[in-house]
């Protein structure tokens, strides 16, 4: 069987403001998940189209498999619908189809919402009986028996970070503007491989930089301790998205970093308490944002800080007030979003019964424009203050104060280099990504990584540090963790 499988590009990935390296980060791991399903004859392949257009004129598989997201929707219809014209069998599945499974039953002969480790080998089954059905919807969540991801079909020259990993599904938290809520109805919303399968997939993965691209690895402490004590000793660095709740909890960011943590995703959201309690982010209800940075800082991890502007308790003063704050708190990079209401989520449902929302055009979906009525100020306002928050954190300026509050010479020249790197240095990202020479910043990411951690505090001895070989913990004496949900 020959089966093609797309990631469609996302609009703003196409856009005159497209940046290279922002979609050249990540391969596309879902697929290659997928794909480990198909059996060894058959004949498959995988498209990304942020690193490598489609050419649909050659292109004629048994199967195609399409996974759009809500900013990709009119490019997948489009690939779809080109499929179907030409007698290819198209698939689809993923957060979009999920939230609007009548729009996308439009395009594809098959749609399978939810997670897709039950349904997937279901109908690869019944499509290879001949019988497929028109829908099938995951109610079995399990990662037992997942087989290993397809990276043979990923061209790692094309990516930053190709040591992506996935080792669990979803979130335990349930914030009303959070996209994969709806993603997850009508099963567990949080479960995780074993320990002993995560650790497997980690060995697999050559070179010592690794992403856990989890919605929340610190999510389950049970598994997060087990995992980390299985990475003691590896000399792994990596980088994951954690909450202030998890980096608060005594004990855990610890052991995090001794298994290699060096940089941390946290979404702080907002620095209006009262939007927190409108959004039910409860997890970072009452919790002190400052103490937060401060301990992931003084354990030597970068902190990536993510903030959402809009939401009604919002006035314009917000975007400086936010920038002032990062800035102060020497936040190595950030990442601001305009709130966007997602189908399917409970923040669409509320501003739509609200009569808040402006249009259904997906292109515009993107956290950069203004897709609803805000409360606090114009939607004018709203995308002026959203730019301007990225160019003023962005400055050289800001980068020179964010890094003077670090009280080493070596943090500051390092929170220099990756901040400053990250978005001054364009025109090298491009020209390294169109030579698929990405990977050659690979090394210089690992020295910037592998130079924090093991900090001393009051003098004392480090607080954290990386095991050595000899004294790595035995697996095989480490209890397999079951799978849990909530």
């Amino acid at each position: 069987m020959r089966v093609t499988m797309v990631l469609p590009a996302l609009t703003e990935a196409t856009s005159p403001l497209f940046r290279p390296v922002k979609y050249s980060l990540f391969p596309p791991l879902g697929l290659a998940t997928l794909a480990g399903y198909l059996r060894d004859d058959d004949e498959v392949r995988i498209w990304d189209e942020h690193v490598q257009r489609l050419r649909l004129d050659d292109d004629r598989p048994d199967l195609a498999v399409i996974q759009p997201y809500i900013t990709s929707a009119r490019r997948a219809y489009e690939l779809a619908d080109a499929y179907r014209a030409r007698g290819v069998y198209v698939v689809m599945g993923g957060l979009h189809v999920t939230s609007l499974p009548e729009e996308a039953a439009a395009h594809a002969d098959t749609i399978v919402t939810g997670p897709g480790e039950d349904t997937w080998p279901e109908f690869l089954a019944d499509f290879r009986h001949g019988h497929p059905r028109a829908r099938y919807h995951s109610t079995r969540r399990t990662l037992t028996d997942l087989p290993p991801v397809r990276r043979d079909l990923i061209d790692r020259r094309r990516y930053l970070v190709p040591n992506s990993i996935v080792v669990s599904r979803g979130c335990p938290h349930h914030c009303d503007f959070c996209y994969k809520d709806a993603f997850f109805t009508g099963g567990r919303s949080f479960y995780t491989q074993t320990v002993d399968a995560a650790l497997a997939e980690i060995d697999r993965l050559p070179g010592r930089h690794l992403y856990f691209l989890d919605d929340h690895l610190l999510g389950n402490r049970r598994f997060a301790e087990a995992l980390f004590a299985g990475m003691a000793g590896m000399g792994r660095l990596w980088q994951a998205a954690g909450t202030v709740d998890s980096v608060l909890a005594p004990g855990l960011l610890e052991q995090a970093v001794a298994a290699g943590l060096r940089s941390l995703f946290v979404g702080f959201e907002t620095i209006n308490g009262d939007n927190l309690a409108a959004q039910r982010k409860r997890q970072n209800i009452g919790r002190d944002y400052a103490t937060v940075v401060r301990r992931l800082h003084d354990l030597g991890v970068m902190v990536n800080a993510s903030f959402v502007f809009g939401m009604d308790g919002d006035r314009p003063d917000v975007f400086d007030r936010t920038v002032q704050w990062a800035v102060e708190q020497g936040i190595e990079t950030a990442t601001f979003h305009i709130m966007t209401p997602y189908p399917g989520t409970a923040l669409y449902q509320r501003m739509a019964a609200e009569g808040r929302m402006l249009h259904q055009d997906w292109d515009r979906y993107d956290t950069r424009h203004v897709v609803y009525r805000p409360v606090g100020m114009s939607a004018q306002q709203l995308e002026d203050g959203y730019w301007r928050a990225y160019r003023d954190f962005y400055r050289w300026s800001a980068i020179w104060r964010g890094a003077a509050t670090k009280p080493l010479l070596g943090d500051r020249l390092r929170h220099l280099t990756y901040a400053g790197g990250w978005k001054k240095l364009e025109p090298l990202w491009d020209v390294a990504i169109r030579a698929r020479q990405v990977t050659r910043a690979l090394p210089l990411l690992e020295t910037l990584l592998g130079s924090f951690g093991a900090r001393r505090s009051d003098g004392g001895a480090p607080r954290s540090r990386a095991v050595p070989p000899d004294e790595r913990p035995d697996r095989r004496a480490q209890p397999e963790v079951p799978r849990v949900g909530r």
